[in-house]
C-alpha cells in the first residue's frame, strides 16, 4: 500500500522521527486506560481532554499529537481522558472538571439549551461517518424504502440523522419497526435487524469482518446496500472539539492555550491521514484492544471524513452548522420531541480560535487542507485481527 505525500511541511523532521519511536513503545499512551501525558517541563501548561468513548483510532490525531510530541511543542502538556457509555463528555467539560472535550455537535445542542456555556472551537469532522446498511436482497436503497422495516438504531442521540432522512422522505417513525440496536452487529447479521445504523469507521467494518454462512468467506461491499446521509442531506456535524464559553471570554491564558491545542491536534490528524499504520499502532499503544486491520480501518476511514478539508481542518462551515441546527430544531422522535426548540446562542460556535491555529500552521508552511490526500486500501481480516 502507497503512502499519501507527506505534507506536514517543516513539521516533516518530526514526521521523519516518528520511525524510530515507533520501532519501540509510544512515548505518550498509557497502556490500559488510553490516557497519557507529554512529560512536559515545570513551565508547562496542563490540559485534559475528554474522548467521547475510550480509545480506538475515531481519536487517532489526539493519541498522534501527544505521541508525536506537538502539545509539548506548544507548552502544553496533555492527558487524554477516555469516554464511555456513562460519560457524557459536553458535561464534564461544562462542570469544569476538563479543559476540553470532543463530542458531536447535535448532542451539545441539546446540552446548551440545557445550560451548558460551551462552544465548539474546531469541527475537526467536515463529513458525517453515519450510515444505515442492509443486505441488498432487503431492497433498501433510500430512506423511503424503510417504511415498514426492522430498522436499527443506538438511540443516545445517535438516530437523527437516520429520523431526519426518513422524514424528508415522508417516513415517520412510527411508520418503521425501530429496533434498540446493541453497540455491534451482531442484530443485523442474526436478522432481527432489516438496516442496521453503522458508522463507516467501526460497525460497517464489523460486517466486512464476519463470515458469510453461504460462502464461507467474510462478507463484501457488494453484498450490502448503504445509505450514506452526507448523500441524502441529512448529515449532521460529528466530532468537534468543544471549550468553556466563559473561560474563553474571561481568561486569556484559556484562549491562548486553545489556539495551541487546536494546531497540534490538527498537526496531529495530519500526521494521522499522511500515516495511518503508525497512528494506528499509536492508539493500540495507547490501550485500543482493537485488532489492527480493524485499527487501521478506522484511521483511514476517520481521515476520510477530514480531508481533502474545504477551508481547512476544523474550520466551522456556515451552511454545514445552520443544517444541523435546522436539523436539531426541526426532526422528531419516536416521542414527538425534537433535540432543540430554539436557536443556540452565538456563543455555541466559533472560528476565532481555529483560524488563528490555521494561520499558524500555514506559516509554518503546514498544507492545512490536504487537497492532494489520498486514502490507502485496507484490508480486513476476520475479526478484524
Amino acid at each position: 500500500m502507497k503512502h499519501s505525500t507527506r505534507w506536514l511541511g517543516t513539521a516533516g523532521a518530526l514526521a521523519a522521527a516518528s520511525a524510530l519511536v515507533l520501532s519501540g513503545c509510544s512515548t505518550g499512551g498509557s497502556g490500559g486506560s488510553g490516557g497519557g501525558s507529554d512529560s512536559g517541563s515545570a513551565s508547562s501548561t496542563p490540559v485534559t481532554l475528554q474522548l467521547q468513548w475510550v480509545a480506538q483510532a475515531q481519536f487517532a490525531g489526539y493519541y498522534a499529537a501527544l505521541d508525536q510530541g506537538y502539545y509539548k511543542d506548544e507548552g502544553l502538556d496533555v492527558t487524554i481522558q477516555e469516554g464511555g457509555p456513562d460519560i457524557v463528555p459536553q458535561d464534564v467539560l461544562a462542570s469544569g472538571d476538563v479543559d476540553y472535550a470532543i463530542s458531536w455537535v447535535p448532542k451539545v445542542l441539546g446540552s446548551i439549551e440545557q445550560g451548558a456555556n460551551i462552544t465548539d472551537v474546531a469541527q475537526i469532522f467536515e463529513r458525517s461517518a453515519t450510515t444505515q446498511i442492509s443486505f441488498k436482497d432487503k431492497g433498501i436503497t433510500k430512506p423511503a424504502d424503510l417504511k415498514g422495516k426492522n430498522v436499527g438504531s443506538w438511540g443516545f442521540g445517535n438516530e437523527w440523522e437516520l429520523f431526519a432522512g426518513m422524514q424528508k422522505a415522508g417516513v415517520q417513525v412510527g411508520d418503521i419497526n425501530l429496533v434498540q440496536q446493541a453497540f455491534d452487529m451482531t442484530g443485523f447479521l442474526s436478522g432481527d435487524i432489516d438496516a442496521a445504523q453503522a458508522m463507516t469507521y467501526n460497525e460497517y467494518a464489523q460486517v466486512l469482518e464476519s463470515k458469510n454462512p453461504a460462502t464461507g468467506k467474510l462478507y463484501q461491499p457488494d453484498e450490502l446496500n448503504v445509505i450514506n446521509w452526507n448523500d441524502v442531506g441529512t448529515a449532521m456535524l460529528q466530532d468537534a472539539i468543544w471549550a468553556n464559553a466563559d473561560k474563553l471570554a474571561s481568561d486569556k491564558d484559556y484562549a491562548d492555550t486553545t489556539v495551541k491545542f487546536i494546531k497540534a491536534s490538527i498537526k496531529g490528524w495530519i500526521y494521522a491521514a499522511d500515516h495511518p499504520e503508525d497512528a494506528a499502532k499509536i492508539v493500540t499503544a495507547a490501550g485500543s484492544t482493537l485488532g489492527q486491520s480493524h485499527q487501521l480501518w478506522m484511521t483511514n476511514e476517520v481521515s476520510k471524513l477530514i480531508f481533502p478539508s474545504t477551508n481547512g481542518v476544523g474550520l466551522i462551515d456556515e451552511t454545514a452548522w445552520k443544517n444541523t441546527v435546522d436539523i436539531a430544531m426541526n426532526t422528531k422522535n419516536e416521542t414527538g420531541a425534537t433535540i432543540i426548540t430554539k436557536d443556540p446562542p452565538k456563543t455555541a460556535y466559533s472560528n476565532t480560535y481555529v483560524q488563528k491555529a490555521l494561520d499558524e500552521l500555514t506559516k509554518e508552511g503546514v498544507d492545512v487542507k490536504g487537497a492532494g490526500w489520498k486514502p490507502i486500501d485496507v484490508t480486513l481480516n476476520a475479526g478484524g485481527n
